[in-house]
């Protein structure tokens, strides 16, 4: 059965929301911050060089959308990427997008 076969359209509806969210560079930025491990929101924005404030709009966006989850641990709030569908997806378009620089770089003439 073909992946449109198996998708209700809401759920492309909410599939188009995950991939809008995802097409801006910050909030972008924000869940390849926490695909490995649990990040804190201010070194978040301390790596990514942007404000908390900022920061936390756009988790709150990303959280709602299931792109990432938080746990708290005492007094702080950490967000990672918990699901493996996302974060093979990522994981797999990082790596293609770092593959396709290699291939440019070693072509002849490059």
């Amino acid at each position: 059965m073909a992946a449109k076969d198996r998708i209700a359209e809401d759920q492309v509806v909410e599939l188009a929301e995950m991939f809008r969210l995802m097409s801006d560079p910050t909030r972008l930025r924000i869940i390849l911050a926490c695909l490995d491990a649990p990040v804190p929101v201010g070194e978040m924005a301390e790596q990514l060089g942007i404000s908390a404030s900022l920061v936390s709009h756009h988790l709150r966006l990303l959280r709602a959308a299931r792109l990432l989850q938080a746990g708290r641990r005492g007094r702080q709030v950490f967000y990672v990427v918990g699901d493996s569908h996302i974060r093979s997806m990522l994981t797999d378009m990082v790596d293609h997008v770092a593959e396709g620089e290699t291939d440019l770089e070693a072509a002849p003439g490059a």
